[in-house]
């Protein structure tokens, strides 16, 4: 297939008049169109206004997409432990492989191909199912809680462990590789040393595997962490062996100085949720000088139920003015920053080589978008439409490893109204108004 536009290839490549060729599940040829449809001439062609690399997730709860809008206005430990975890354990297998395909729905029609994915502690077969037969690419894991969560929640640690390592060897590496497995502890309050350091012997003991969870999103998180080890919260889960190259902390707003020197020395991946961060007034994460450090740095929407949209384009506008604002310096994080955060930065956060950018030999995981909306008029830099103007419903075409999974405001491999429906009709059993779990 080839595919014809503005191709965006990455932050600092741009064809204004371009095409891409894919095979099989590669991109074999970007180039200026001239050149790329003669050495092709008998592909079928694909006209878009813009050919971008497919977006990341660097961190996302997929499951959370019922609770969109009933956790609003709420901290970020009121919201987890009042709203959010009561939800999660009501759902059942069929709750969870609905708002698994909910989340993955939008994801794909609003141009993510990859996914960072925190789950929840039961049940995560059926998100794993759901991403397979969608056709996401996926970092994501069973969410672990031993101590200081709701009953309903907490698990044996070993049970917890032994649940992991069983779904490891089922899903770790599957579908094509498109699949890779997180181990992924919900985070240190709910989480004891021993299932800690219990993560990091098991994501040692296999290849590729990685560890993602949250880390120093809320002052009142650090001050129970400090105030339970003694320590602020990156050196503790440095204490515990969760920092380095296969680990993904999501937010780290409040860091301080040691503790930014852990996370650069070891490698340690950060995801960046500015939106989340701002609903939940948890604060603005010192990303400039996270990238200052040779930190990399991913963006995340978060989950529905604190965002409450997985619209990557969103994601990318609120990441730059938030920087822009807290520095009083507007030339902080431009739109090449952010656009490489949102793509090749989430691809090495999640582990996955050659994804992220459009270059022979690399994943054809691409979108294609319209500029025919009023937005978009006119267009005078398409970088900076892309950071700071365009959404995600301008997205008319998504693939993955070279599977076209949406087409023209049409899904291609789910049955959209179908999964809609079924979630309208779950949640309606669930309700907004769960009563609250004591942790």
């Amino acid at each position: 297939m080839l595919l014809a536009g503005t191709v965006v290839a990455d932050a600092t490549t741009i064809i204004e008049d371009g095409a891409i060729v894919v095979e099989d599940d590669r991109i074999v040829a970007v180039g200026d169109r001239a050149s790329v449809e003669e050495t092709y001439p008998t592909h079928e062609r694909r006209e878009f206004d813009i050919v971008a690399p497919g977006l990341v997730g660097g961190h996302v709860h997929s499951v959370q997409s019922l609770g969109r809008g009933i956790a609003d206005d709420t901290s970020l430990l009121d919201w987890l432990f009042d709203h959010v975890l009561p939800m999660e354990a009501g759902l059942d297998a069929d709750g969870m492989r609905v708002a698994a395909e909910l989340g993955y729905l939008e994801c794909i029609e609003s141009g993510t191909t990859t996914v960072i994915d925190h789950l929840s502690v039961r049940h995560a077969e059926e998100a794993f199912e759901a991403a397979g037969e969608m056709g996401i690419r996926g970092r994501i894991g069973k969410v672990l809680m031993d101590t200081n969560s709701p009953d309903d929640l907490q698990e044996d640690t070993d049970a917890a462990l032994a649940e992991s390592k069983r779904l490891i060897e089922q899903y770790h590496d599957t579908f094509d590789g498109r699949l890779q497995y997180a181990v992924t502890p919900r985070f240190a309050i709910t989480c004891s040393e021993a299932c800690l350091r219990g993560v990091r012997e098991l994501v040692d003991a296999y290849d590729g595997v990685r560890i993602h969870t949250h880390a120093s999103e809320n002052r009142d998180e650090i001050a129970t962490i400090e105030a339970e080890t003694g320590m602020r919260n990156i050196h503790w889960l440095h204490e515990v062996g969760l920092t380095g190259d296969d680990v993904v902390l999501a937010h780290c707003v409040h860091t301080d100085e040691s503790e930014r020197e852990v996370l650069a020395e070891t490698g340690t991946h950060v995801t960046y949720c500015p939106s989340s961060n701002m609903k939940l007034a948890s604060g603005i994460a010192p990303i400039t000088d996270y990238l200052d450090r040779g930190i990399n740095v991913a963006l995340g929407n978060d989950g529905p139920p604190c965002n409450n949209t997985l619209d990557p384009f969103t994601e990318m506008r609120q990441a730059s003015l938030l920087q822009k604002v807290d520095s009083l310096n507007p030339t902080n994080t431009p739109a090449s920053t952010v656009f490489e955060m949102a793509t090749r930065n989430g691809a090495k956060a999640a582990g996955f080589d050659r994804v992220g950018c459009l270059r022979e030999g690399w994943k054809a995981d691409v979108v294609g978008l319209t500029t025919d909306v009023t937005r978009a008029t006119p267009l005078h830099d398409v970088l900076s439409h892309l950071v700071f103007s365009a959404h995600g419903d301008d997205v008319v075409f998504t693939m993955v490893d070279g599977n076209v999974l949406y087409d023209g405001g049409e899904h291609v491999r789910a049955d959209a109204d179908a999964i809609r429906r079924r979630a309208r009709a779950y949640a309606e059993t669930i309700g907004t108004d769960t009563p609250a779990i004591d942790n």
